[in-house]
């Protein structure tokens, strides 16, 4: 029991972690509040903020594609608890975001800046983007993403769930609606800086990458209910009107 109440605190402590790099990525990207930002910052040379800023984020893909694979957690899961697994990941991944925050060079040439009703509808749009990321956690299962659930399980006692392929509203429209709520965070800005777009174009790369690699494990996973899937909704940007119909919500046991 002593062990379980301690992987509860590990997963509280954890989840604590990420809401709070979370938030403050999106005032980071944005400029907003936060005196450290992605433009406002310690100056540097270019190159040195080309080296420091391209090897913050190559570390931080590195780790959240690595640790993600089956494999890696297959092994990672024979020196942390199961149930922290997930927690792990979630705490290394908020560390490594807060290093970026703190570590960040801002390169602050501009490659675009608008004003008035551009501005207002790039502001809308990125704010936008980061409500259907945090709104896409929520419909499938928030706490089970980011560890929560893992280790109240434990706790509890209950037994290991059954993993489920689920469909819910904005799964119907795009098959990765949190990573489309990034993207449009990520290139919405009225100011564009050169930094800023460094850090869209390697983080644009990055996300294009990782859902290949993740959907490879969910065809793994979930076989043909994941291929069929597939086919019917496209990976990032949704159908346009009048394109072919989207198939009611489905649900299908691992």
């Amino acid at each position: 029991m002593t062990g379980r109440a301690v992987a509860l605190i590990y997963g509280l402590a954890s989840y604590l972690v990420f809401s709070i790099s979370f938030a403050y990525a999106s005032v980071f990207t944005g400029n907003f509040l936060v005196p450290k930002t992605i433009d406002v910052g310690p100056d540097s040379g270019l190159a040195q903020a080309l080296a420091i800023d391209a090897i913050l984020l190559g570390i931080f893909a590195i780790q959240h594609s690595v640790m993600a694979r089956q494999g890696f957690k297959r092994w990672w899961t024979r020196i942390v608890p199961a149930s922290c697994e997930r927690s792990t990941y979630v705490l290394i991944s908020s560390f490594l975001l807060i290093l970026i925050f703190w570590q960040w060079r801002p390169i602050v040439a501009t490659v675009w800046r608008v004003e008035g009703w551009p501005e207002v509808m790039l502001t809308s749009i990125f704010w936008m983007g980061w409500l259907i990321a945090l709104m896409s956690t929520f419909q499938i299962d928030h706490f089970e993403l980011f560890g929560l659930r893992q280790v109240v399980d434990v706790l509890r006692g209950a037994a290991d769930r059954m993993p489920a392929f689920k469909t819910p509203l904005l799964y119907r429209l795009v098959r990765h609606p949190l990573m489309l709520g990034l993207l449009l965070a990520f290139w919405a800005t009225p100011h564009m800086t050169a930094g800023h777009l460094l850090f869209a174009v390697a983080t644009t790369g990055y996300i294009f990458i990782g859902v290949r690699l993740e959907e490879r494990d969910l065809v793994a996973q979930f076989g043909a209910s994941y291929e069929q899937y597939r086919q019917r909704v496209p990976m990032l940007l949704p159908r346009l009107p009048g394109g072919a119909p989207i198939a009611p919500e489905t649900r299908h046991g691992g």
